[in-house]
């Protein structure tokens, strides 16, 4: 049950000295406060680098060939190779741990050439070869239909899937483009899906955006492609490691084109898996500095709090006699001021912890980082059980703040006291 006599009698001791209790309180306030803006700022760049990658499967890599860096069993260094639809199969064979792995082949336009048409319309986009497996890795929006399934596959159906920018610039918003038919090289594909990348700042062969997607076994016939490709795609199963798979995979590949095994060239990857923990071991670092700074500002508040009670305390060495010549246990004197203390920190650090989360909320709306054209700095703000945690170092430094000056008014005796003028 709330004692409301024992909250008036606090306050009221903490009022007398108004000026001095508000400035004592503010080094707690401050703390907090540049603790939940450092956390704040924190998340949002961190949010913002995530953005960087969002989309990809974390336990992904990507594998692509390269011209050979190593004269190797009677081939010249520079020579220009391709994967084999064979490779995978081999691979999927003797490599354990695998989960997807899929081939993309891809046309690349140059010089701005328009080669992608709808009526008379048309742009410069590329196309892309790929399998169903293929979303699961690089992931997208779906805007408009569907994506390529294992029908398109099995079947080379000449059906495409187009990025936004291409659904844009050549068929228009006005328009649903399912079932439409576009030309791309020369040959007509009927439209059946419209995707948006997650971000547009990683790019694996392409912009998907601004791709034109084709089934791979049809885009191999219609361009007579054969069974070349140019790029590897795989994630790990659950339980493997994507950077020892990588390089079972790249031995494998080296060894059935002839490549040297220690030219490290001409097989090159990309490791997303190995990407996300360096993004998630720079932050961690960063958000430990951050509490570091923040508590170490709050505990100089706490500081500011414990001194000025002991102040207080030698000022109320009468009143603390009396109460104890009436019989007022050690307890209860040290509970009172263990309130006071708690009281007023308490006070400063919610006011702080408010006033902090309302700016960086207001910061968020003013800018609109939150949007989609954020890049750098998206939603900066602090996680619920952050702002608990918060809460309980307030508390816990508010009981800390009065500790000493508690144990110092225990000390007091009651004769000396009564003495005091």
């Amino acid at each position: 049950m709330i004692d409301i006599d024992n909250i008036n009698e606090i306050w009221q001791t903490i009022a007398r000295n108004k000026t001095r209790s508000i400035l004592t309180a503010f080094g707690v306030f401050w703390g907090i406060f540049i603790l939940v803006i450092l956390l704040s700022c924190g998340n949002g760049f961190k949010n913002g680098m995530m953005r960087q990658i969002e989309g990809f499967a974390t336990n992904s890599a990507f594998v692509f060939t390269m011209p050979t860096t190593e004269a190797y069993k009677g081939y010249q260094k520079g020579r220009q190779w391709e994967f084999e639809m064979s490779d995978i199969q081999s691979i999927k064979n003797n490599v354990k741990g695998i989960d997807i792995i899929t081939p993309v082949t891809s046309i690349y336009t140059y010089n701005g050439d328009n080669n992608v048409f709808y009526s008379t319309k048309g742009g410069s986009f590329g196309i892309k070869g790929v399998s169903p497996e293929y979303n699961e890795v690089e992931r997208s929006k779906l805007l408009y239909g569907r994506f390529i399934n294992e029908t398109d596959i099995v079947e080379g159906r000449k059906v495409c899937v187009i990025g936004k920018k291409v659904y844009e610039d050549i068929i228009g918003l006005d328009k649903n483009p399912v079932g439409l038919m576009i030309k791309a090289r020369g040959i007509y594909y009927q439209v059946v899906g419209v995707v948006q990348t997650y971000n547009e700042n990683v790019m694996i062969n392409g912009n998907l955006n601004e791709t034109v997607l084709l089934p791979l076994t049809t885009m191999q016939k219609a361009y007579n492609l054969g069974d070349k490709f140019e790029l590897l795609v795989f994630t790990a199963a659950k339980g493997s490691n994507i950077k020892d798979l990588q390089e079972s995979v790249k031995d494998i590949i080296k060894e059935r084109h002839d490549i040297s095994p220690t030219d490290n060239e001409a097989v090159m990857s990309v490791d997303f898996e190995q990407l996300f923990k360096v993004f998630e071991a720079l932050f961690t670092g960063i958000a430990v500095l951050i509490w570091i700074v923040g508590i170490g500002t709050l505990m100089s508040g706490v500081v500011g709090v414990s001194n000025i009670m002991l102040v207080t305390i030698k000022e109320r060495t009468r009143e603390i006699g009396i109460r104890r010549a009436l019989g007022a246990k050690p307890s209860l004197i040290i509970k009172q001021i263990l309130e006071e203390s708690l009281l007023l920190t308490v006070l400063a650090g919610i006011v702080g912890l408010m006033i902090g989360v309302a700016i960086m909320a207001v910061v968020a709306n003013f800018v609109n980082i939150s949007s989609e054209d954020a890049v750098m700095f998206v939603e900066p703000n602090i996680s619920f059980v952050t702002a608990i945690s918060a809460t309980v170092i307030i508390v816990l430094s508010g009981l800390l703040a009065g500790i000493l000056p508690a144990k110092r008014a225990t000390q007091i005796k009651a004769i000396d006291a009564i003495r005091e003028e």
